[in-house]
């Protein structure tokens, strides 16, 4: 016997191969199918392409990414303030294949393309599933498309830098920029969501732009080129567009405070911000800022329940390869009795999703065609937000489960998940002021409760259970006294009601009952791996395995 074989102790054994680079896209059967059937199958072609990026290169650059946190440095070497975050490569890395894919623009380029915020969405899901932070800036500059559009001068100017496929991350003045990106800071120390608490003060100047002093909380990626801010004027709460860098060169009255050390997140800096007499400029009317800015939220909520359908796909794939590879009592894992249960209870839940979250995305494409559409779209993008966005987290901890103690190391992505999970339930309003949201569209306008029970009555009497949750919903929203306290129970079911009539129209029969059966009829317990014994097993988990 050789020193070395003395010395050695064991062989690794059992032990899964890392996922190899695949095709987030091409892998996916469920998203493909969602994309086709919500009117943006004409750019597979493209999406598979970016599959391609997402489940190869960008998977490494995203672990680098939040290897590395952001850096605030406050002063150069010499004293001058230059308020700058340093990001690693990486993490412009991933802006840049982001931004080429059209992950920040696709919609608004193919404007004339019905289900171009289909793709879109599609786009940012594969995205999500590689890298979640850089979805904040990404998501910010979609979304601020619109609301640009509100004061033409700035539009002219900002639109074509917004619009591009180039990443330009340099500090300059808009003109001197190849593209831009776009972020958002709304919320202050005292107010929160109840931004019309706010005390940051806008005053007018003689040239027409405005001189903003006050602060701001949380004021997401710093780094962007402008950002829309909300501040008071003397008629009322105000919406402007906030330069980084001002057209001489020299930076804009902004400081940063310090970055925020969040539980996750950690590619994207958050930060607390002055205003020191920085220069802005109105978009919108005065006094409008509320109305102006929730237009730019109701996108940037469609992106949280796309972000959270996407780390649950991710956590559910990486489920998937390991116990398709890990033997425990002499089979595969994915072969055991209960792990399958709580496997394909994941796929069940990770379609569902997938499937309100990229129906959202056409009700949010056609609502500026369609009468239908537009009420669906108010009323599902804040019900698909606070659903979908609750159970991110506890899906990722259960993929965690699946991988044993590895799936808590460090060395694994699906802490990294779970630490971000829980993240877009809170960004663009906590699940409360989605629910009174719910409340309140339904309150307001009656055609989008004619929206919703439309969309339930597609399928009648395909399912008892969901028969029978639709009476419920139609009973319990006449009780007007009662809707705010139970809205969060309510929302819920409507959510699931959502789900399972989405799923019967677009599923395999049995995928669609087995959804309705667990979710409506109660024949499931309180954690996932509770499904009947009648459940379709192996067809969940053969169509949720990725095609590598």
């Amino acid at each position: 016997m050789s020193v070395k074989d003395e010395f050695l102790t064991h062989e690794v054994l059992n032990q899964p191969l890392p996922l190899p680079a695949y095709n987030a896209w091409s892998s996916d059967r469920v998203l493909q199918e969602a994309v086709q059937r919500e009117g943006g199958g004409w750019a597979a072609e493209r999406l598979s392409r970016h599959g391609a990026i997402c489940g190869g290169p960008l998977m490494e650059l995203g672990e680098q990414a939040n290897a590395h946190k952001p850096v605030l440095h406050s002063f150069d070497r010499y004293g001058r303030r230059i308020d700058a975050v340093e990001f690693h490569p990486a993490y412009h890395d991933v802006m840049r294949h982001s931004m080429a894919a059209q992950v920040h623009s696709f919609s608004w380029n193919h404007a004339d393309q019905e289900g171009a915020h289909v793709v879109r969405a599609a786009l940012s899901y594969l995205s999500g599933q590689a890298e979640a932070g850089t979805g904040c800036p990404l998501t910010m500059t979609h979304a601020a498309v619109p609301v640009l559009h509100r004061n033409p001068r700035l539009a002219q100017i900002w639109l074509p830098k917004v619009l591009g496929s180039d990443y330009d991350p340099r500090s300059l003045p808009v003109g001197q920029k190849i593209a831009c990106t776009i972020g958002m800071g709304m919320t202050e120390k005292q107010g929160g969501t109840d931004v019309r608490a706010n005390t940051t003060r806008a005053i007018a100047q003689a040239d027409g732009s405005y001189e903003i002093v006050g602060h701001k909380f949380f004021f997401s990626a710093p780094m962007c080129d402008a950002h829309l801010v909300l501040a008071q004027t003397e008629t009322g709460l105000s919406c402007f567009l906030l330069p980084r860098v001002l057209d001489d060169g020299s930076l804009n009255a902004v400081r940063i405070q310090r970055l925020k050390d969040k539980l996750g997140d950690w590619s994207n800096a958050s930060s607390e911000v002055e205003f020191q007499g920085a220069t802005a400029y109105l978009v919108g009317g005065e006094g409008r800022g509320v109305a102006t800015i929730l237009e730019m939220v109701a996108l940037t909520r469609l992106d949280c329940a796309v972000g959270s359908a996407a780390g649950m796909r991710q956590a559910l794939v990486q489920a998937l390869h390991h116990t398709s590879q890990r033997s425990v009592f002499g089979k595969p894992l994915v072969q055991q009795p209960l792990m399958r249960n709580v496997l394909a209870d994941l796929a069940l839940e990770s379609e569902a999703a997938t499937t309100l979250a990229m129906r959202i995305a056409r009700a949010v494409d056609r609502a500026p065609h369609d009468e239908h559409e537009s009420a669906l779209a108010r009323l599902v993008t804040a019900v698909g937000k606070y659903w979908i966005c609750k159970r991110a987290p506890v899906f990722v901890n259960e993929a965690q489960e699946c991988l044993g103690g590895i799936g808590y190391v460090e060395e694994n992505i699906l802490p990294r998940l779970y630490r971000q999970a829980p993240l877009n339930s809170i960004w663009e309003g906590s699940g409360n002021v989605q629910c009174l949201d719910v409340l309140r569209a339904l309150r307001r306008e009656p055609e989008v409760r004619d929206a919703l029970f439309a969309e339930l009555y597609r399928v009648r009497g395909e399912s008892a259970a969901l028969d029978q949750e639709a009476q419920w919903l139609d009973q319990v929203l006449n009780d007007a006294a009662a809707l705010e306290l139970r809205s969060r129970y309510i929302v819920e079911r409507m959510a699931l009601a959502l789900q399972a009539a989405l799923l019967l129209q677009a599923a395999p029969g049995n995928v669609a009952s087995a959804f309705c059966q667990s979710r409506l009829a109660g024949a499931h317990g309180l954690a996932f791996g509770t499904l009947d014994a009648s459940a379709p097993f192996d067809a969940l988990i053969e169509r949720a395995m990725p095609q590598l």
